[in-house]
Order: C-alpha cells, then sequence, then structure tokens
C-alpha cells in the first residue's frame, strides 16, 4: 500500500433531482482531479468509491460535502495502492444497489442503526442475536463476524428469493451487516415488510467496525470491491485467516477469477493450486 493514495467509499440515499447533470459535474470534478473509481447516481441518491492521491481526495470531499444534500455523508477510508481502479466510470442507475424489490421509503422503512460500541457490547455481554450477513457468498469467504448466518446470495438482488430460507430468524433479535452499509438500509426495509420484527443494521457498516475493534468479532478479512480485493482496514497483529482454496481447503485469502464457468465466479485458491489450475484461473488482484 502506498500512504499516498487513498481509497474512499460513501452513499447516501437522498432525492437528486437531475441524476444526468449530478453525474456529469461529478466526473468533471474527478477527471480534473484524477480521480478512479465508480459512482453509480440515481434519483433515489449515490454509492460510490474512488482512489486518488491524498491531496485530491481531500479536494473532492470539500466538493461533494460544498452541496447541502451531503454536508453530512459519511466517508470512509482506507490505504489505496495506486491500482485499485482501472478507470473512472459515474453511470446513471434506477437504483444505486439493485435489490429489485420495488420502492422504499428507507428513511422511514429501514431498520434501527446499531454503532459499532453497542455491536461490541453485545457481544461483551453475551446479548442473544445473529448477524444476517447480506454481502455476497464469495465475500463472506474470507471474513466474518461471530454468530454470522450466510443467507448464500451469488448477487444482492437474490435476497427476495432467499425469504423463505431465513423466515427463522423473523423473531430473533437480528443484526443485518454488509461492508458500508448501503445494502443493509435497504434489505432491512424489506425484511421489516416480511415480518423481521427484531432486526438492526449496522451504522456504516463493517468497514466501520474494524476501523474501531481490529482483531476483534470480525474474522479474517474485508472484500472490497476494487483490484486490492481484500483490506485489512487496520492492521492487526496474529490475524485469523479464515479463507479456504477452493480446490484444497488449505487457509488463503487470495482470490482469483475463474472462467471456466460463464459468468465467472471469484474463488479463493491457494499457490499450489494456482499452479495447477491456472489454465482457467486469473489473478484479479493488483498488490
Amino acid at each position: 500500500m502506498s500512504e499516498d493514495f487513498i481509497v474512499i467509499l460513501f452513499y447516501k440515499f437522498t432525492a437528486i433531482s437531475n441524476p444526468k447533470v449530478f453525474a456529469k459535474k461529478h466526473k468533471e470534478k474527478c477527471h480534473e482531479l484524477g480521480l478512479l473509481g465508480r459512482m453509480i447516481v440515481a434519483e433515489e441518491g449515490i454509492n460510490a468509491t474512488f482512489e486518488g492521491k491524498r491531496g485530491n481526495i481531500e479536494s473532492y470531499k470539500d466538493f461533494l460535502k460544498s452541496d447541502p444534500l451531503f454536508k453530512d455523508i459519511v466517508i470512509k477510508e482506507s490505504l489505496g495502492n495506486g491500482h485499485a481502479f482501472p478507470k473512472l466510470s459515474i453511470k446513471v442507475r434506477d437504483e444505486v444497489v439493485t435489490l429489485g424489490a420495488g420502492r422504499f421509503d428507507i428513511p422511514k422503512e429501514t431498520a434501527t442503526e446499531l454503532s459499532a460500541l453497542e455491536l461490541e457490547n453485545w457481544y461483551k455481554n453475551s446479548e442473544d442475536f445473529l448477524v444476517l450477513d447480506l454481502r455476497n457468498d464469495y465475500e463472506i469467504a474470507t471474513g466474518k463476524f461471530d454468530r454470522t448466518v450466510d443467507p448464500k446470495l451469488s448477487n444482492f438482488r437474490d435476497l427476495k428469493d432467499k425469504l423463505t430460507e431465513i423466515s427463522h430468524l423473523k423473531d430473533k433479535k437480528v443484526v443485518a451487516v454488509c461492508t458500508g452499509g448501503i445494502r443493509c438500509e435497504k434489505a432491512t426495509c424489506l425484511l421489516k415488510r416480511e415480518g423481521f420484527s427484531n432486526i438492526y443494521q449496522l451504522k456504516d457498516g463493517i468497514h466501520s467496525y474494524i476501523k474501531e475493534y481490529p482483531g476483534k468479532h470480525f474474522n479474517g478479512t474485508l472484500f472490497v470491491f476494487d483490484n486490492r480485493m481484500t483490506n485489512d482496514i487496520v492492521p492487526t497483529k496474529n490475524k485469523t485467516v479464515i479463507g479456504q482454496c477452493h480446490f484444497c481447503g488449505h487457509h488463503t485469502e487470495k482470490y482469483y477469477s475463474d472462467d471456466s464457468v460463464r459468468p465467472s465466479r471469484k474463488v479463493l485458491c491457494c499457490q499450489t493450486c494456482y499452479m495447477r489450475e491456472s489454465v482457467n484461473l486469473r489473478d484479479c488482484t493488483n498488490k
């Protein structure tokens, strides 16, 4: 990692009156500052992650927060390497994170937020609760909380098809988690409509918990949607590696793209198995 580069992650559900104009304005600013990464803009809000040199990232943050809609936005940071993204992509979509379950009044319908401190206290006090991880199955493979329930989502939009399988959680105390918080905000609206009566969401996501409590109740490393693939957020001694090679089961945190299937899928693979399976595997990291 290079301290000269910073990766930022942020989102907000708020009404965007003209997403195309908004997208154009931010694309121009990112080009000006040399930022690479992705932003999705929709009438319901924004969802983005960018990498750039520290000073340029600070300039972009000032630009973003100069808009009254985003003056209080939470921006998560981690060290970059200058190669986290191959290009800049800013697109207008129907949803900033695709669930495909209809419209929600997110501020009114989303679940109660639980801070990193409150979650840590729940663990410390042996509260009776479960963690519902709303990330994709390959994300969970390298890092997860104690007491995690994995609904085995190939994509976030699969959640609506998994409701019957997780219906046994409806009357339990449940904390929904995801990387930065955006998927939880939308998903818990759906889960509450489906009768989950005692559900919370981790405020600002796993990223923020790890930053506050590295090496505690989140085991392994955090999957990130850029060329780094994984990020510890905060370096920790004696980190537990929970990822297992897709082929032999040995511990690893190295992702490859498996091109033997379509669409291609991300799998964990150790170096030994990579030498044997390399004809079908493509390195998807850049560290």
